[in-house]
């Protein structure tokens, strides 16, 4: 544990704070982070000749990133990171305790670390294997290497000022960095997908002949224009969008709740609230990032040479859902999508489940560390002797099916999302409703708390 203390003392970090952070502090420091992060995924590489990443924009929401900006890393190296430890760890092949206090901070620390190392080396696949180049007319110069370096070096930055930002709004804000960059993506592509004026290639459409990408101006297009089929085409990816979002909000709401009481407060008691997703979007999260970086990584290796441009694009009909209810209504359709379908299904559900054990497990979820938080709270399961123990073996009964039941269900849900053909990729849409969400929920406990201060030491503030 002591190298990996002697290397981080090498990073700078951000602060932890001293005292317990209001309200208007938070949200100042949630703000202040979303609009750099909207910023800086504007600003465009220096240098910058060739973006053959700008074929996987879709997978770009799913990353956090913006193909082509100083963000183009997004929170990929970040969850890259987790994703290996958390299997590493799994397997017992890193043998941490995550048990203790001591055993989850070195598992941080390892993931810092391993951010990190990710951030340099993808920086360094993006470039070297043809995914972000400099400009084809220097190819073969001195000045076309250096150029690679200059794009490496902003790559880099970006992906560390990411995970400093992560940083802050873990410990200065509401919720996780890694989610708000999610939910931002996801957010302005279905502003951009619903309203905007201009068609594929950037241009003013009216008047270009072809139609806006925005599909409600297509669906008055359409109405008006005399093309029924175009108009109940954007009509639906409106509708599916609407039916993904109630999905979310509804899975999201349940919860399962077990009577507690005061053991010196006799008649009174509250109710400890676990939720049927109860690692929420998390599960979604890694193994959708994951796809994203096999569908990714195969892409940049079909470039490269490395791969068949056959095997790339096996690889990407596996790793993404079709759009299964747009290919009926088009006539599209053919029976492979539905085995595409189920195996789809069957990968991001099984993955889920899989990601859903290892994140409790990681974040101090299971049942002691549930078991200690209500037992320090003054609090016991009604009908129950007020021992640690007991609290542990009960809450395990809970706590595990949730886990395995949750994480299959949030991957069903994704899956069911991504077919249905919304205005933007059914899992994002998923990710960000729940992120906002959650963060809602976030944001009332923390005024609650502010406004009834007594009510901290209740609640575990």
């Amino acid at each position: 544990m002591s190298w990996v203390n002697n290397l981080l003392a090498f990073f700078p970090e951000v602060k932890k704070p001293e005292q317990k952070v209001g309200f208007k502090e938070k949200l100042k420091w949630t703000l202040i982070i979303l609009v750099a992060f909207y910023i800086l995924s504007v600003i465009p590489l220096f240098g910058l000749g060739h973006n053959e990443l700008a074929r996987f924009e879709q997978l770009s929401i799913i990353l956090g990133a913006s193909f082509g900006s100083i963000l183009s890393l997004g929170i990929g190296p970040i969850v890259t990171a987790s994703i290996v430890l958390q299997l590493l760890t799994g397997s017992k092949i890193l043998n941490i305790d995550l048990t203790s206090h001591d055993g989850r901070a070195y598992f941080q620390s390892l993931q810092k670390l391993a951010s990190v190392f990710f951030i340099l080396f993808e920086a360094a696949v993006y470039v070297f294997l043809g995914g972000l180049t400099p400009d084809p007319a220097l190819r073969g110069s001195s000045a076309y290497f250096s150029m690679q370096l200059i794009l490496v070096i902003q790559l880099i930055i970006g992906g560390l000022l990411i995970m400093f930002m992560d940083e802050v709004v873990s410990k200065w804000g509401f919720g996780s960095g890694l989610s708000l960059f999610i939910a931002a993506g996801v957010a302005s592509e279905i502003v951009i997908r619903a309203f905007s004026p201009l068609n594929s290639v950037g241009e003013w459409a009216f008047g270009s002949g072809q139609q806006p990408v925005g599909a409600f101006l297509v669906f008055i297009i359409s109405l008006v224009g005399g093309a029924p089929k175009d108009a109940f085409l954007a009509l639906f990816s409106i509708l599916a969008t609407l039916v993904v979002f109630v999905m979310s909000v509804y899975a999201q709401a349940i919860k399962v709740e077990i009577p507690l009481s005061f053991g010196r407060v006799s008649g009174f008691g509250i109710r400890w609230p676990l939720n049927f997703l109860y690692t929420s979007n998390i599960p979604v999260i890694l193994i959708a990032a994951l796809l994203a970086n096999v569908q990714l990584g195969s892409g940049l290796l079909q470039s490269w040479g490395t791969i068949s441009a056959a095997t790339a694009n096996e690889i990407a009909l596996w790793t993404s859902g079709p759009q299964i209810v747009t290919n009926l209504l088009t006539g599209s359709f053919v029976f492979f999508d539905i085995v595409r379908a189920l195996g789809y299904a069957l990968l991001l559900s099984l993955g889920s489940v899989i990601f859903s054990i290892f994140w409790v497990e990681t974040a101090g979820m299971g049942a002691s560390s549930q078991a200690k938080q209500i037992k320090a709270s003054g609090l016991h399961i009604a009908g129950f002797r007020s021992d640690e123990r007991i609290l542990e073996k009960v809450l395990q009964r809970y706590i595990f099916p949730l886990t395995v039941m949750g994480g299959l269900a949030i991957g069903l849900l994704a899956a069911a999302a991504d077919l249905l053909g919304a205005l933007s990729r059914g899992t994002g849409i998923l990710l960000a409703v729940m992120i906002i969400y959650r963060l809602y929920e976030d944001i009332a406990k923390q005024h609650m708390m502010d406004m009834h201060p007594a009510l901290r030491k209740m609640m575990g503030g």
